[in-house]
């Protein structure tokens, strides 16, 4: 009688374990079914086609070339590279990057010398042309490094500057249409941490004098938290819209990378979920204080491989910042400094270890 029981319990033991294996597994299935479908959610948003690569390119780099002892005007005059550099690096972007497509930041006496050059050359490199636009409002409150108001004389001759900004990037656009596939207006001038903000309807206002002035496409350039929180009006006007995406920055290590990067286009995504996606900006420092260890060239070369991957899948143009080192930028006191070295390779024009893999 008694082993009659334990059968008996023994075999209701056995039923119920397995009632609850069935509806774990049950359960399971469905949340693995579910996160699948976000997934595949997500990738349906952000997946573009292939018609919205801009200039039927996936890979593009950006690029300005200043090397030791060269700058952009600090208010003395820039020094800028010579002829014979600045076709030394096209060279070695088309030849050895193997990037067809660059990005400059602004219409400036270096950026009429590489559009130039590339046309003498016939050098098969198309260009996103910038138009720079300095501060026509002072950020003081919000910019960490600027400690006091900027003077309102000093925002009053920035409007002109900015005009006259705007004249030579439709000049460059209209002089140059089998180059220039694009044009982007203003770099970074919207969010509230930088020095040289510009108010979003005044960029309204220059993105359509660009846009009735130009052939092609116009675009602004901007962290991806701007264009998620306060995008939706300019988004209207433009072409296609140009994002930033920095983990690095943002505290995450490589293991995040990629996945922080995409969660930061589909916070856009969301927002403006009509506008044609560009990144215009996306890179990994190689040296850095600032990032301790989060910063290596490995880490950069897994950071680059992930992420173009990733763009190829989605049809999203991504520009990699950037094409070479450049000491002239951040503190002058601190050469391992985080600015100076976002290059694919270094300011000696010799490769980094992501760029080693493809030669």
């Amino acid at each position: 009688m008694e082993n009659k029981k334990i059968c008996y319990r023994f075999g209701l033991f056995v039923f119920i374990v397995s009632i609850l294996l069935i509806q774990g597994c049950a359960g399971g299935a469905n949340k693995n079914k579910a996160m699948s479908a976000k997934q595949e959610e997500t990738t349906s948003n952000l997946k573009q086609n292939k018609n919205d690569l801009l200039a039927d390119e996936l890979k593009a780099v950006c690029y300005s070339g200043f090397r030791t002892g060269q700058h952009p005007d600090r208010g003395e005059g820039a020094k800028n590279p010579s002829n014979a550099e600045i076709l030394e690096d096209l060279k070695i972007i088309s030849n050895d990057m193997k990037f067809n497509l660059i990005r400059l930041y602004d219409s400036g006496e270096n950026s009429q010398a590489v559009l130039r050059i590339i046309k003498e050359n016939n050098l098969g490199i198309k260009v996103m042309l910038g138009i720079w636009l300095n501060a026509e409002l002072s950020a003081h409150e919000t910019c960490e490094w600027l400690t006091e108001p900027i003077p309102q004389e000093t925002l009053d001759k920035n409007k002109i500057i900015n005009n006259q900004e705007i004249q030579r990037g439709i000049q460059l656009a209209n002089q140059y249409p089998e180059i220039v596939v694009a044009v982007n207006v203003g770099n970074e001038a919207l969010v509230d941490w930088n020095d040289h903000k510009v108010d979003v309807d005044t960029i309204i206002s220059y993105s359509k004098r660009v846009q009735q002035s130009i052939e092609q496409p116009v675009t602004v350039a901007d962290n991806y938290e701007w264009w998620a929180a306060h995008g939706e009006k300019l988004a209207e006007v433009l072409d296609f819209i140009s994002i930033h995406v920095y983990p690095v920055w943002e505290g995450k290590d490589i293991d995040e990378g990629l996945s922080y990067s995409i969660e930061n286009m589909e916070k856009v995504r969301k927002a403006l979920p009509n506008a044609k996606l560009v990144i215009s900006e996306a890179g990994w420092a190689s040296v850095a204080s600032e990032f301790g260890d989060r910063a290596s060239e490995e880490k950069q070369l897994r950071y680059y491989n992930e992420l173009m991957d990733w763009a190829e899948k989605m049809n999203i143009t991504t520009f990699f910042f950037e094409a070479f080192d450049e000491d002239w930028k951040g503190d002058p006191n601190n050469p391992m400094g985080a600015e100076k070295h976002w290059g694919l390779y270094n300011i000696n024009r010799t490769p980094k270890k992501v760029m080693q893999q493809f030669q």
